[in-house]
């Protein structure tokens, strides 16, 4: 990785290397965010069909 580095500021092409950066930081970062909402929204499902399921048991009882 230094030398990587090394040869984009030899090149004078730093900015370039600081938005790659940038870029693959904020991509990473909404591909997590995404799996976290997909994740939350399984788990909200399971919770609504419980309530369903609770709310037929109990409407069969009465």
């Amino acid at each position: 990785m230094p030398d990587l580095a090394a040869e984009f500021a030899g090149r004078g092409d730093l900015a370039h290397l600081a938005l790659f950066l940038w870029a693959s930081g904020a991509s990473g970062l909404l591909v997590w965010a995404l799996r976290e909402l997909a994740a939350s929204n399984r788990r909200f499902n399971d919770f609504v069909k419980e309530i369903a399921r609770l709310n037929r048991l109990f409407s069969d009882h009465s």
